[in-house]
């Protein structure tokens, strides 16, 4: 009987992280403003420039994070991840002045870029070639999974116990699940314990595919890289900026309980796109997709905007809940597609570092646009044009081949 490959058990590792870290960290920041404006009386701008502050740090660690995993693996980064997570966490109680609560946004950061998608990417792309586009996505499951329970429990979770003990509880439980699977699960790469990549047997892998590494000096003077940057900074800084305003944006409408409902909903359409991403991804071209992903989440925020009301809210969340999954998902495997695995961490990481900052302002414009109008519409208006602005830029990247490097000599 024919063993499992152990890389897929490197996989679901990385799924279960994924799900510590995007429910204490993007899915769990509508559940910040929340708390922080209405029991600590913060602003919902105050809240989300502190927000951005986690965002900022992400990214400005993502390409080092990348570079420490490719070098000695991802178990080190995971475990002090998940323990400054939750000390970030933890703090967001007892906050009761704005420098506090940008210190603790920090500290979240810190532990958001350790748990990031570029963490999943660098700790996947030495274990698997053919098969990558499957890994990436089915990993990333694991975000649609923190989509559907973060919100629920951490909502339930304030109103039966409180602010405090929910993170203290939800701090505690990260670890638990994450530090055993740093020490027992998680290793750097398939020839450290006898396989190689896919699982394949040595007479299958004797031609190396993207075995030499691109500088990062001639990836960016491709078009592919220039127009995965535009593409997917500005369509991660506008789904950000959604996913930290959603619950506030919901509750007047739907109230509190109908709120959690819609988040719940939306993340479960991420689940169903991302698992039609998993099982289609090394089947399909990831730029036509991607512009498919976009132009539905354009149509979904202008209609939102367009049409504030109740059923409108539910139908449209649910359908830009659809895209979300795949944003995240489709920006690691257009880079490890393109330019290859042993270019995978220098080149997504620096890509990563540059999608974060741009992503660290989705909820300071939602929040600062919101302050200034009274509203949500004009954000969510705004949101739907650079989603479409997305579209087209994720497509002309994909006009020419990507000349390979370095470039063949002729004689």
């Amino acid at each position: 009987m024919k063993s499992t490959f152990y890389g897929w058990w490197i996989v679901a590792a990385c799924m279960l992280f994924v799900i510590v870290s995007w429910s204490l960290g993007t899915f769990a920041m509508g559940v910040y403003v929340y708390a922080l404006t209405d029991n600590q009386s913060f602003s919902i701008s105050t809240v989300s420039t502190a927000m951005t502050t986690a965002y900022i740090v992400s990214a400005l660690l993502m390409a080092y994070v990348g570079r420490i995993i490719a070098r000695h693996g991802p178990r080190l980064v995971v475990a002090f991840g998940v323990l400054v997570m939750a000390l970030g966490v933890t703090a967001l109680p007892y906050c009761q002045q704005a420098w506090q609560l940008y210190a603790a946004f920090l500290t979240l950061g810190l532990g958001m870029a350790c748990l990031s998608t570029n963490t999943v990417g660098s700790t996947l792309a030495p274990w698997f070639e053919r098969f990558q586009g499957r890994a990436i996505s089915t990993a990333m499951l694991g975000a649609s999974i923190a989509g559907m329970i973060a919100t629920p429990l951490l909502m339930g979770g304030i109103r039966a116990w409180g602010f405090q003990t929910t993170t203290a509880i939800a701090a505690i439980v990260a670890i638990m699940v994450t530090l055993p699977l740093a020490a027992l699960v998680l290793k750097t790469r398939p020839q450290d314990i006898g396989l190689l990549p896919d699982g394949m047997a040595s007479t299958q892998h004797n031609q190396p595919v993207h075995a030499t590494q691109w500088p990062l000096s001639e990836v960016m003077q491709t078009r592919q890289f220039r127009s995965h940057i535009i593409a997917f900074s500005v369509s991660l800084m506008v789904q950000v900026g959604f996913i930290s305003h959603q619950l506030p944006l919901a509750i007047p409408v739907l109230g509190t309980q109908g709120a959690a409902t819609i988040v719940f909903a939306a993340a479960a359409a991420a689940f169903l796109g991302r698992l039609l991403l998993a099982r289609y991804a090394d089947q399909i071209n990831e730029r036509k997709v991607g512009a498919g992903v976009f132009l539905l989440a354009a149509a979904s925020l202008t209609g939102l905007a367009l049409f504030p009301g109740p059923w409108a809210l539910v139908a449209l969340s649910i359908t830009y809940g659809l895209t979300v999954g795949n944003v995240t998902t489709l920006a690691p495997m257009i880079i490890r597609r393109e330019f290859g695995a042993a270019s995978f961490a220098a080149v997504f990481g620096f890509a990563a570092t540059l999608n974060q900052l741009a992503m660290a302002f989705g909820p300071t414009l939602y929040g600062v646009l919101r302050d200034s109008f009274g509203s949500y519409g004009p954000a969510l208006l705004l949101g739907g044009i650079l989603n479409l602005g997305s579209a087209i830029a994720i497509v002309w990247g994909g006009k020419q081949a990507l000349r390979p490097y370095p470039a063949p000599v002729s004689d």
